[in-house]
């Protein structure tokens, strides 16, 4: 392992971070801002870490960034590969492997998923893994989805953590149980040498009684197109048309949630769109360390 650099890594996030504009990475504006860039917390919020220890970084101080702090440190940045590769050389590691870390999501589309700031969207794996999210995601699913690559998987979320099903009305549950399986057996099975999916199946299959029964029926289906109901505590029920693209990395889709307009559901997401950015407002700090 080499030198950490703290010097240099701190000027190298301060000079990223001065770079982008708030539109640039799907957030609002807000007012007060007396120099150019984003805001310390606003970095932290997009890496899926604390403030504060985002700002030990730009000061000099803290311990050595993991590699999952550096791939969320390079996504929230909107990085791009050689400049992703120089921060994980300033922090004393070595540059992730494409074929083995399939955690860094091209600048491209993190691009697209900024410019969706009006409905719900994610980058995630074809195993279920959240890579990167809207605030729009943010606020219809809660900050568990927000978290980097590995810490949250949706399929993993879905069946072990029972306050995932508490998203969808009750009637609905059985079938999203029964799709995830199936998608899941589709790609373990197209890609048998890939780690990931293959770890992610053999966890289920020994901590879930209702994955264990699912996985036995062995249906395989994709999930491309697929409408939902989620159920939010502020906005209520929304009924949301679910499409997957896939970019040149087959293994990564961007996962838009819409309401056709006119809808009692579009209206909805335009309300919970109000209620975040009040949200967001309500928590700046005018005082704040912005440098």
């Amino acid at each position: 392992m080499d030198r950490l650099d703290r010097p240099e890594l701190a000027d190298f996030l301060r000079r990223g971070r001065a770079r982008l504009n708030p539109v640039d990475v799907g957030l609002e504006p807000g007012s007060r801002r007396r120099t150019p860039g984003l805001r310390r917390e606003e970095v932290a919020r997009l890496a899926g870490m604390s403030a504060d220890y985002y700002t030990r970084l730009e000061q000099r101080r803290g311990p050595r960034p993991s590699r999952q702090m550096l791939r969320a440190l390079a996504r929230a940045l909107r990085l791009t590969g050689d400049e992703r590769d120089h921060l994980f050389h300033l922090a004393g590691e070595a540059p992730p492997r494409e074929h083995r870390e399939p955690g860094h999501v091209r600048p491209g589309l993190l691009l697209l998923l900024d410019r969706l700031y009006d409905t719900p969207a994610r980058v995630i794996t074809d195993y279920g893994d959240v890579l990167a999210q809207n605030r729009m995601a943010e606020l219809l699913s809660g900050h568990a989805y927000g978290r980097p690559a590995g810490v949250h998987n949706l399929i993993r979320g879905y069946f072990l953590d029972p306050g995932a099903r508490l998203l969808f009305p009750e009637e609905d549950r059985a079938e999203h149980a029964r799709a995830h399986v199936a998608n899941l057996r589709a790609v373990a099975a197209a890609r048998p040498d890939d780690p990931a999916p293959a770890a992610l199946v053999a966890e289920l299959l020994a901590t879930s009684g209702e994955f264990r029964a699912l996985w036995r029926t062995h249906e395989v289906a994709r999930r491309r197109v697929d409408t939902k109901r989620f159920l939010h505590p502020v906005v209520g029920l929304l009924e949301l048309d679910c499409e997957t693209l896939v970019g040149s990395d087959p293994c990564q889709h961007l996962l838009i949630h819409s309401a056709r307009p006119g809808t009692p559901a579009h209206e909805a997401l335009a309300l919970l769109r109000v209620v975040g950015h009040q949200s967001m407002t309500a928590d700046e700090r005018p005082d704040g360390p912005h440098r």
